[in-house]
């Protein structure tokens, strides 16, 4: 009882084709009656010949465009994402139909805007129904599947905890083959310690388990090498989850190089076309905000003149992308000093910031000319703060993970800085915090996620009270 979903998943798919067939003919109608106020049927003949086409079509298409594999595991707006441009795909083949059989003139496009709506949001309706009737099935422990994890470090004790906390997934782990060192560290008592590789395929076939997780480390090929010969003859699903997470790279992203599989670890999330879309809104940003602040550069531009002799601006010698050097822009905020071997920060009292310099620190209005930076290309709106090269010098030594966050434009703002973590960084542990914030921002960016820290940064500044 407990395995009938799993072993009568062929008669499923083929449930769930037909009915995803049975759906976009209902969508079909539906959306011939909003729109014609009339069947479908006695509209011009090429819509009903569509509406055949295009769902006999999304029968043969949507198996080959991983619509009915097991979702388990993976994230449900993926799989409404692919629904939406598995179905857009079909109807645009559709239509490509109509125009070779010359009846393209002849398509109501505004009824096929309406069956792709209506089509989408049936498929995602039911598809999300069936989706949580299954996650509730699986908590109550059924149509679950029997794993054995090979390799417990890091990955596979995360990949074990995953499966016991997200009991909806429906993955019960029996049985774990760890290194000697790793085998007290098992995190259910409960489960089998196979204390060799050879001890494997016997338990396996003897325990019906669906699925084997390899979280070996990536250095374990003859262990790897022996396991593939264990398991020829083993029919069940492997899955290979590389023992990255003791690596502290940016990304492990998969991707194809020169034919092959290959992992970038790291590559930041923003690039490529992200990038693109980044480097286009910090330019329009910078534009805007460049052009909106000129009155208050200008009055602030007065009252350092005023308040010290030297020039307006500060300019200092930062790392960018990847390393490459360049001057970042601030308003002056001390007297004028020269520092030869060695930068000093700011610290409480100095006596070397001005009146002005004071208040323009406390409010971060010193680093508003840094857009003029973004505009050069030089800097992000939102990134890694940048600091002086001495403290790359230091930190890249002391901190493994340090200089990851130049793969990346420094930024303006940030989300260490959003969370207080700015200013003076006098130790170790405050660097190494602002390190950690900063990586975790390089491998989680999105668009939206810079668009939150901007507003957060406009409306309640940067936070911190180490910050002189």
């Amino acid at each position: 009882m407990r395995d009938f979903i799993i072993t009568n998943s062929s008669r499923l798919e083929l449930s769930m084709r037909l009915m995803d067939i049975l759906v976009l003919e209902i969508a079909g109608a539906v959306a011939g009656l909003i729109h014609f106020h009339i069947p479908l049927s006695e509209t011009p003949p090429i819509h009903v010949v569509l509406l055949h086409f295009g769902c006999a079509l999304a029968f043969l298409v949507f198996p080959q465009l991983d619509l009915y594999g097991s979702w388990r595991g993976r994230s449900l707006w993926d799989m409404f994402l692919r629904l939406a441009a598995s179905w857009a795909l079909v109807l645009l083949i559709g239509l490509f139909f109509s125009f070779l059989i010359h009846h393209v003139g002849n398509v109501s496009r505004l009824w096929m805007f309406y069956w792709y709506g209506i089509g989408v949001a049936f498929l995602v309706t039911y598809r999300a129904a069936a989706y949580f009737a299954l996650r509730f099935l699986r908590t109550k422990g059924l149509n679950n599947k029997r794993v054995v994890i090979v390799g417990y470090g890091s990955t596979g004790r995360e990949m074990h905890r995953r499966a016991m906390e997200q009991d909806w997934a429906g993955y019960d782990v029996k049985a774990v083959h760890a290194a000697p060192e790793d085998a007290g560290k098992i995190l259910d008592p409960s489960v089998a310690h196979l204390g060799s590789l050879e001890d494997i395929p016997s338990y396996v076939e003897a325990n019906h388990i669906h699925e084997i997780w390899i979280t070996l480390p990536l250095l374990a090929s003859p262990k790897l090498q022996e396991l593939q010969y264990l398991l020829r003859n083993t029919l069940v699903d492997i899955r290979w989850v590389p023992d990255i997470l003791g690596v502290q790279m940016l990304s492990n992203k998969i991707g194809n190089f020169l034919g092959l599989p290959a992992v970038d670890l790291n590559q930041p999330i923003s690039s490529g076309l992200n990038g693109i879309v980044k480097e286009i809104f910090d330019r329009v940003f910078a534009t805007v905000a460049l052009v909106l602040l000129l009155p208050l550069f200008i009055v602030i531009a007065i009252a350092i003149k005023r308040s010290s002799p030297g020039p307006v601006f500060f300019r200092q010698p930062r790392l960018g992308l990847n390393g490459r050097t360049f001057n970042v822009y601030k308003f002056r905020t001390m007297k004028v000093h020269e520092e030869k071997d060695k930068v000093t920060q700011a610290t409480k009292n100095d006596p070397r910031i001005t009146s002005i310099g004071a208040f323009l620190r406390r409010t971060s209005l010193d680093e508003l000319p840094q857009f003029i930076n973004v505009l050069f290309g030089d800097m992000s709106v939102v990134g890694p703060r940048p600091h002086a090269l001495q403290h790359n010098e230091m930190y890249k030594d002391l901190l493994e993970t340090y200089m990851l966050r130049h793969r990346v434009k420094p930024g303006i703002t940030g989300w260490a800085q959003i969370h207080g973590l700015r200013g003076e960084t006098d130790t170790v542990d405050k660097m190494a915090a602002r390190v950690k914030f900063d990586l975790h921002y390089i491998q989680n960016w999105s668009l939206w996620m810079d668009i939150r820290i901007i507003i957060w940064t406009a409306f309640k500044g940067w936070t911190g009270t180490n910050a002189y």
